[in-house]
């Protein structure tokens, strides 16, 4: 755990993707961190806000500049902990040199999140380029983990599906009331998830007045939610997935079907979920029958859950909604980051 008398030095490498420009943004404001590196190839050579012209007047938006993504100059910089926010495949290269130089590491990518390289390889494809790190990593959803992610050289910051639909269902099936083998999600995202690589499937005339299903039945981030999953269960645990394209920037709604053991009203679900979260600020239970909906998480870091209870079926609803760049990306990652440094969690995400 840092000191926190003085801000923590810090640094973004793939600063100018979705992720991280929020990153950027949060850091900017956040009272106990100095940026004093950004990376990007495309942006090499113009200040943070030549490239986030909303940025601009403050003063290490105007004076930073992006520069090439070498370690070498995260190390000049004297950054003590890193934000990755690169593709999977690149990312772990970089973390596996920066955690032999001591600094620790937050990756957003995929490539710490598998426990099992052959799990990875099935998901995306290729082979682990770091398995020996696996081990290591921690899987960073702090109102899960926090004591692990307080420790944590090397920590995994959750997908954004799998937030969505983690934080409202592990604590059913902790509480072992609910029948592990019925869990059925239905997910739907904005485009933003697809990140700034051009594709003409992410056109506005292609998105827009459009909604359709896509990555079934096996989208990637199915493999660390059964992970998770499974390990709050202590079963493997297999879940029905489908994510769905909608026509809007940044947001996720879920909404969870699971058959209940033992659970048979709305009100013994609430009492889970706020014994669950009763000291996790960015965690918004809402009250029976009211629906979480993105537009009142989006710019934010809450995460909403409601919930309901269908008798006619034996089935629990769980529904949550949250901002997929912020508490499934980059607000999330600044948690983790406070949680690293012994801040208070809600440190730079009041936003």
């Amino acid at each position: 755990m840092m000191s926190d008398s003085e801000p923590i030095k810090v640094a973004v490498l793939g600063a100018s993707g979705y992720s991280g420009s929020e990153l950027i943004r949060i850091l900017l404001n956040h009272q106990k961190s100095n940026l004093v590196c950004v990376t990007s190839r495309a942006e090499s050579g113009k200040s943070i806000s030549d490239v986030f012209p909303r940025l601009r007047g403050h003063n290490i938006a105007d004076s930073l500049c992006f520069e090439e993504p070498t370690v070498e100059n995260v190390i000049n910089s004297g950054a003590k902990i890193v934000f990755l926010a690169l593709p999977h495949g690149v990312a772990a290269n970089y973390a596996v040199s920066l955690l032999e130089e001591g600094i620790r590491v937050i990756d957003l990518s995929a490539d710490f999140r598998i426990k099992n390289p052959s799990t990875y390889k099935e998901f995306y494809g290729e082979t682990h380029p770091a398995p020996e790190k696996l081990e290591e990593a921690v899987y960073g959803l702090p109102e899960i983990r926090p004591e692990e992610i307080s420790k944590a050289n090397l920590l995994a910051s959750p997908g954004c599906y799998p937030t969505s639909i983690l934080l409202p269902l592990l604590p059913l099936l902790k509480s072992q009331l609910v029948e592990s083998s019925s869990i059925h999600v239905v997910s739907m995202s904005g485009t933003s998830g697809a990140g700034k690589t051009p594709s003409v499937q992410l056109l506005f005339a292609e998105c827009n007045e459009s909604v359709r299903a896509y990555s079934v039945p096996k989208h990637r981030h199915l493999s660390e939610i059964e992970q998770e999953l499974s390990i709050a269960a202590g079963e493997t645990i297999s879940i029905s997935f489908t994510p769905v394209l909608v026509p809007i920037t940044a947001g996720i709604a879920s909404v969870i079907y699971v058959t209940s053991e033992g659970i048979t009203n709305a009100k013994d679900i609430h009492k889970i979920l706020e014994s669950a979260y009763s000291d996790c600020p960015f965690v918004r239970i809402l009250d029976e029958g009211v629906t979480p909906d993105t537009k009142n998480v989006k710019g934010t870091n809450y995460i909403d859950i409601g919930y309901s209870y269908d008798q006619r079926t034996n089935r629990i609803i769980l529904m949550s909604a949250e901002d997929n760049l912020i508490k499934g990306a980059s607000g999330q990652a600044i948690q983790s980051f406070n949680l690293m440094c012994g801040f208070d969690i809600q440190t730079g995400l009041n936003l």
